[in-house]
Formats: structure tokens, sequence, C-alpha cells
């Protein structure tokens, strides 16, 4: 048996990655029963999710790290995607790198991944370079998403924005909405449907379903924050019943090139110490 320490930084409302991350690993027992995952929770005060309070919440992360770095993680993730995407493009090299100096600085060498890296790891990993996005945000924020997805070379085909502003609020969708709410995408053109660009909008229970049913691969914040922190760990990405991405047919991990078609542009990855 091996027991396997993950660090969480996530915002004080966020309910959805304690229940996501968790279900996905434990359900790896049925291929991987030596395998435990133990979680370690810091976090960051966040209600609403404003641009002010998204910046208010990101001045927290330093504490939040330092917190984490006395329980020695074994892998560090900062689970708010749209907190880090919302400072603009590349910024979750920035947050990494950041929360990487404070684990250092207490003696940690747990490996940092953020959400918002892991899903463009993610539909690399895929081999995707056109995606459509479904989001719980206001449209001024699914639109700061987009860029973000943009300017990493992913061409954001259509987009849809629930318009759910308190944090609580979005735990509180239900993730079988997602079956229907996926119809109303644009999908010409797309290679991969990232059902929830969200670590708090539920949505783990419909990805396998989706993907079934819309014929293309469908991933989310967090069953891409799940493929990078295994992937860090050392340990397949397999999860069953949980799309394409965790389905154990990519050979590497995020980032490596493994399952990319050679035509889409990498994206060069951030340099942490």
């Amino acid at each position: 048996m091996a027991d396997h320490h993950i660090g969480l930084i996530v915002p004080s409302s966020n309910l959805t990655m304690e229940t996501e991350l968790p279900r996905m690993l434990d359900a790896r027992a049925s291929i991987a029963p030596d395998d435990r995952f133990v979680f370690h929770t810091s976090r960051m005060r966040m209600k609403h999710v404003t641009p002010d309070e998204l910046r208010d919440m990101n001045a927290q992360t330093e504490r939040a790290a330092l917190e984490l770095a006395d329980a020695r993680p074994d892998v560090v993730a900062t689970a708010c995607l749209v907190a880090i995407m919302a400072q603009g493009p590349g910024h979750h090299c920035v947050a990494e790198a950041d929360i990487t100096s404070a684990l250092r600085s207490e003696g940690s060498r747990a490996p940092v991944v953020s959400s918002a890296g892991a899903l463009l790891s993610g539909v690399e990993a895929l081999g995707a370079r056109r995606v459509a996005i479904i989001t719980p945000y206001m449209k001024e924020l699914t639109a700061k998403v987009a860029d973000y997805l943009e300017d990493a070379g992913i061409e954001v085909v259509d987009a849809l924005s629930l318009e759910v502003p308190d944090n609580l609020a979005v735990a509180r969708l239900d993730p079988a909405d997602l079956r229907d709410h996926w119809r109303r995408l644009n999908l010409s053109g797309a290679d991969a449907l990232v059902l929830s660009a969200c670590v708090q909008m539920p949505s783990l229970a419909s990805i396998q379903p989706v993907e079934d049913e819309a014929g293309l691969p469908v991933l989310s914040a967090a069953t891409s924050t799940a493929f990078s922190i295994l992937t860090e760990l050392g340990l397949p990405p397999v999860v069953p019943g949980a799309g394409s991405l965790l389905g154990g047919r990519l050979s590497g991990p995020a980032g490596s090139g493994a399952g990319v078609r050679p035509d889409v542009p990498r994206r060069q990855p951030c340099v942490l110490k």
C-alpha cells in the first residue's frame, strides 16, 4: 500500500474539488488497489466570482501554500481556474512559480499544478486544437477564459455562460443538466468539449455520458487536474468512466506530446525550480 498525500488550495466556498477529485482517485482502486490518496486542504476566502474577489483571493496564495508546506504533501494543486485566467494569459506560470517558491522556502519539494495549466495540458494531451466550453461564469469572465485558451493556441469555437455569480450556487448546479446544456453549443470543427471550465461546477457524473453522445473527447477542469496530479505522482493517469483524457489511451504525461497530433502547435511549458 502506498499513501499519496495531495495538497489542495481552494476557494473557501469551493465544495466540488474536494468531492470530484477524491471520487476520481478512489475509482482507481478497481485498477490500482495499492494506491491510496490523502487530501490536505488550505482555503482562501472568496464567495462571489467577481474580478475584485478573485484578485483578493489570489493575494492569499502564499499563506495557503505555507500552510500546506507544513504537511509535506507529495504534490500541490491550486484549484480555481478563473482566478488565474482572469489575471491574463500565461498567469498559471506565475501562480505555479509563486506557490513553488513558498513551498521551497519551508523545505517542501512538492511539484505544483494549477487547474488552469492542467486544462491547457489536458487539451494538448488529447491532441485537440479547437474546443467548445461551458462555464458557470458571467459572460465577461467566460470571455477571459476563452482569451486565455486562445493565447495558448487553443481555438474556442463556441462558449456557453450559465451566468451564476454566487460560488455556492455554482456548487449546487445539477451536473445532469450538462447533458442538455452541451446541445446548445455549436460543435462544428471542435476537437474536444470542455464540459466544465470551472472546478466548482459539478460535471463528473456527466463526462462519460456526454462523451458517448457527442462522439468527441469530453474533459473538465477537474478531470484535467486529476490527470496532472497523477502524472506528477508518477502514476498512470487512468480513471474509469471519466472520459478519454483519463481513459488510459494516452501513453505519456500531459505536455509530453504523447497522443498529440503532429499538426497541433506545442505550447511552451512553465519552467519551475
